[in-house]
């Protein structure tokens, strides 16, 4: 099956890449095209993107590219919550790859809040936000349950997640399915973004995404709430 033949609703665009490095090459430079754009109209830009282990490439040749990054503003969809020097923490994984050499002038806004439970951490995390400008670009990964930030099926608090409108930035996501709780941006904020890229790897993937497009109760699969125009997919095998 390939990504051209899915249903996508009008205004969703793909790009199929011939492999993972394309297509890390490929999104990293249209995220760089957009993060310049907004820096020449605004004087500043806002870039929020996913963690876990497939965005490293990515965020690898985004660290390479030129840009005024001490204009740049960046922050992450969701947080395991655990420290930063944890090795599944994502805001040490930007640290690892992406915020380093000239990238490194970059604010970045994390979310992790070493509180003493995970309610609280949320709420300092909802005002440490407030700070965050309006979004330019928002990464977006996919689980194969079809979760995407840390809006997992089935958590407490989901529905409060996905309400189009909510006073609350961040919430915390219960998932029994993984092994750190997690802080997630809710889908009033991530919806805002200008300009939303998702990333997709490989065939079983790609499944998950036709699955996606075959309903439209998010509860079910939260991903559903972003297969929406303005939407680019990047895909590649």
């Amino acid at each position: 099956m390939a990504i051209s033949e899915l249903q996508l609703p009008g205004g969703v665009t793909t790009h199929s890449l011939a492999d993972s490095k394309a297509l890390a090459a490929t999104l990293a430079g249209d995220v760089a095209e957009r993060l310049r754009q907004a820096i020449a109209a605004k004087g500043q830009a806002c870039l929020v993107v996913s963690g876990g282990r497939s965005p490293v490439a990515f965020l690898e040749q985004l660290a390479a590219e030129p840009l005024d990054w001490s204009k740049v503003t960046v922050s992450l969809a969701d947080e395991r919550w655990v420290p930063v020097e944890h090795a599944d923490s994502n805001a040490g994984l930007l640290a690892r790859h992406l915020l380093k050499g000239p990238a490194a002038k970059a604010r970045f806004v994390g979310l992790y809040q070493p509180a003493g439970n995970l309610d609280a951490a949320a709420e300092q995390a909802d005002q440490a936000l407030a700070e965050l400008p309006p979004i330019d670009v928002l990464v977006l990964g996919m689980g194969d349950d079809g979760h995407t930030a840390s809006l997992f099926p089935a958590s407490p608090l989901l529905r409060q997640g996905l309400a189009k409108v909510g006073e609350r930035r961040v919430l915390p996501m219960l998932a029994p399915s993984v092994p750190h709780q997690r802080l997630s941006l809710t889908r009033a904020v991530l919806a805002s973004a200008a300009f939303t890229a998702l990333s997709v790897q490989g065939e079983g993937k790609l499944a998950t995404l036709r699955a996606a497009l075959a309903g439209d109760d998010p509860s079910e699969m939260p991903i559903r709430a972003f297969l929406q125009d303005p939407l680019d997919i990047y895909w590649c095998p």
